[in-house]
């Protein structure tokens, strides 16, 4: 299969996806030319706000190889990722991302992500979601463990 046929995949899922309740979103993952996973937005079926096509796709990848590092693979997603999926795309080492619509589109039909981008630029005391810092002599125990654990798995 070619770029394109990976990308028809990701938008036909996302298409099936509003017939079965879900939001307008899918996604597929590719290693060594064979789809391994592939994910939807099911936010509102399963009342899991993290429970994007992306998400899903990376899980399901995840499962599939047996790790928690998909380098080596591609992501094909019918919508550039939100934030949050973003930041799991990252986090799971994958090699490149294709995408359909932008996060402009996704904007005008009422998926409005540019709240997230602009909150992460402000200084924590100016967000909107209030934070405070407590007990961080008792939280950096855990850092300094895993610092010193010479059987940790790096990731």
């Amino acid at each position: 299969m070619k770029h394109e046929e990976y990308m028809r995949e990701a938008i036909r899922l996302s298409i099936e996806n509003i017939k079965q309740g879900g939001g307008p979103f899918g996604a597929v993952i590719v290693k060594d030319g064979q789809i391994i996973a592939t994910g939807t937005n099911r936010v509102t079926a399963t009342c899991d706000p993290t429970a994007h096509a992306e998400v899903s796709a990376i899980r399901q990848a995840a499962k599939t190889l047996n790790s928690f590092d998909l380098s080596g693979c591609d992501i094909y997603t019918s919508c550039e990722p939100c934030p949050m999926c973003l930041g799991a795309i990252y986090w799971a080492h994958i090699d490149r991302m294709f995408y359909g619509n932008t996060k402009t589109d996704a904007k005008n039909i009422g998926f409005d992500d540019s709240f997230i981008y602009d909150e992460i630029d402000l200084r924590l005391e100016d967000r909107k979601l209030k934070a405070k810092q407590l007990l961080p002599e008792e939280a950096i125990k855990a850092f300094q463990a895993w610092e010193n654990d010479t059987e940790k798995t790096p990731y």
